[in-house]
């Protein structure tokens, strides 16, 4: 059962990232050449996605508070799945803003009640812990795979051609119905894989406070890498085009960073578990700086597909430490106000992060120098997460 559980919140991870954001860089490229955006205008429409993601970040305690978070994390799967196949009818900006926006809002509601429920789960299991957490945030990798296969697949039936001219206008709308039925797929499977899973609504006391304080290394340390990882995951797929890396290898790229997303909970599994402080955030901070660099430094196929690989392995594993530093420092009450805090300081990074990387993109030295930022971003966000110290009682 343990395992059924852990895999069927996997896939609403897949949903709540995977399909509702992480698929958005490979449609980008198609929506931009037939909008006429701006690397600006692209980057905004993740920002709006961001801004949604931080609303429900903040309403999250809230929902947490009054309903039990296997209603919350199917509502907003179903929810985000509705909201993606909106985005086929319409090709106004601000319909289109609008919809990331409330597409954000719907994932954050589901991936935080998920990463709720897969710590509780986690706590169930002993020494697998790592590992449960690392299933759930790794399940973001499916629907990275998923998107990676179907969407390619789409623009080529609807075209006829997925790299030839005028490919982009016409095809775009079905890729969106795509990913909507694959999201609502994904969350009848996790609606019938965790009818045995439960975290109702603590009973009514005091209330938890976020924990700012004594996290104020680790949430700085997690700003630079929001900051900072969501420009690589904007823009890739465009400045692989760029540099005009084959649409057969591009599709191959973006499979590489899913399976290594899904990859990373056995990877890290057992650095999450036994490190109490921000050590592993530093390090896998550090690791995605060197993997958003390759690409730019090296457009050989080598390199490029190093990145991918190395990027997928670490980035939502980054995730998964934050949830396993509040797991190890904090008593169970305070889960849901810990996660969140953590929550909320990844989506203001990811607010700025991706019209950052656009307004740069705009301007002299193009995507390469928005990629250079990006990377000095988590840098930066790993020295700051060396400075976070386990807490003086352990909870886990």
């Amino acid at each position: 059962m343990p395992l059924l559980a852990a895999l069927s919140l996997a896939l609403a991870a897949a949903v709540s990232l995977g399909l509702a954001r992480f698929s958005y860089a490979l449609l980008l490229p198609p929506m931009r050449a037939d909008l006429g955006w701006s690397y600006f205008t692209g980057g905004a429409m993740n920002t709006a996605n961001a801004a949604g993601y931080l609303a429900g970040a903040l309403l999250a305690p809230w929902a947490l508070a009054r309903f039990d978070a296997r209603r919350v994390l199917l509502g907003g799967g179903f929810a985000a799945a509705l909201l993606l196949a909106l985005h086929a009818f319409t090709r106004l900006d601000g319909a289109l803003y609008a919809l990331r926006g409330l597409t954000g809002l719907a994932s954050a509601a589901s991936f935080i009640a998920g990463g709720l429920l897969a710590a509780r789960l986690a706590s169930k299991v002993g020494a697998r812990s790592g590992l449960v957490l690392g299933l759930y945030y790794g399940g973001t990798g499916l629907g990275i795979v998923a998107s990676a296969l179907g969407v390619p697949w789409v623009l080529q039936g609807v075209t006829g051609s997925a790299s030839g001219p005028g490919a982009a206008p016409v095809a775009w709308p079905q890729a969106w119905g795509l990913l909507a039925a694959l999201a609502a797929a994904a969350s009848v499977a996790t609606l019938l894989g965790t009818r045995g899973l439960a975290a109702p609504p603590p009973a009514r006391g005091p209330r938890e406070r976020a924990p700012w304080r004594p996290f104020a290394f680790a949430l700085a340390g997690y700003l630079g890498f929001g900051l900072g990882y969501i420009g690589y995951m904007t823009f890739i797929i465009t400045l692989l085009r760029e540099q005009g890396l084959p649409p057969a290898w591009v599709t191959a790229f973006y499979v590489l960073l899913g399976c290594g997303v899904v990859a990373s909970s056995w990877l890290w599994s057992g650095l999450l578990q036994r490190h109490r402080d921000g050590r592993p955030l530093a390090l896998l901070n550090g690791l995605l700086a060197v993997a958003t660099l390759l690409p730019v430094l090296s457009s050989s196929l080598p390199a490029v597909m190093i990145s991918g690989a190395l990027f997928g392995s670490v980035f939502l594993s980054v995730v998964a430490s934050t949830t396993a530093l509040v797991r190890h420092n904090l008593p169970p009450s305070a889960w849901p106000a810990g996660i969140a805090a953590f929550t909320i300081v990844f989506a203001a990074g990811q607010i700025v992060g991706p019209s950052l990387v656009g307004v740069i993109a705009d301007g002299a030295g193009g995507l390469a120098k928005g990629f250079w930022i990006s990377a000095a971003l988590l840098a930066a966000g790993a020295v700051v997460a060396l400075g976070q110290r386990s807490l003086s009682v352990s909870r886990s």
